[in-house]
């Protein structure tokens, strides 16, 4: 049996999610950037089916303006049978592994309406190393919140609790990298700004 908290759930994520949260992170790459992660639980899997980007600016950590974003994304994806299953973050510096009290924070916000909540951390290391080495493993740390309330690292250890829907995603994430597909990203950030820019993507991958 799955205990509350999902501590034997594993986390499949779409390719077309993975690399949007990328994506987001490369365009802003001296900035911390952060998303939400859209899925179902299935049995002991928690499916990701999507994601949206939410900020990259000193509002990363602001109450308002994230409560405005969570709201607006819950009411969108609730009509396709999607909730807020998870967060994920990357720090401003590249060689930052940390868990922050702003990652932890958010995700304590996830978790009390999804237990089984996953928060991804980017590992840039192993992003940068992608070219070198056609890693199929996703380029981020999962943690998982323990029966102490604390957000612990899940090891691999060989058992794949993350793995990317499509083998493959990574080496379309490298074919998107090398044609700067970054720029196109929109995120909630953006969106506030111009209500014209489109926070879904929706042509990101068309």
């Amino acid at each position: 049996m799955t205990n509350s908290n999902g501590g034997d759930c594993r986390y499949v994520i779409d390719q077309n999610a993975y690399i949007k949260l990328l994506l987001h992170a490369l365009k802003h790459k001296t900035s911390a950037v952060n998303g939400v992660l859209l899925g179902r639980l299935s049995g002991e899997v928690v499916e990701i089916a999507d994601s949206v980007p939410l900020f990259h600016s000193s509002q990363i950590g602001l109450l308002p303006p994230l409560e405005i974003a969570l709201i607006t994304i819950e009411e969108y994806y609730s009509s396709q049978g999607l909730s807020i299953v998870g967060y994920f973050h990357a720090n401003e510096r590249f060689d930052d592994l940390e868990l922050g009290t702003v990652a932890r924070n958010i995700a304590d916000h996830v978790y009390r309406y999804f237990p089984q909540a996953a928060l991804l951390l980017l590992d840039n290391k192993k992003l940068g190393a992608l070219r070198n080495n056609k890693d199929m493993a996703p380029v981020m740390q999962l943690y998982k919140r323990d029966s102490s309330k604390s957000w612990k690292h899940v090891e691999s250890n060989g058992n794949k609790r993350l793995t990317t829907k499509e083998p493959s995603a990574n080496i379309v994430l490298l074919d998107y990298i090398s044609s700067e597909k970054w720029n196109d990203v929109v995120d909630f950030d953006d969106h506030l700004d111009d209500i014209s820019k489109d926070w879904l993507n929706s042509g990101l991958f068309k």
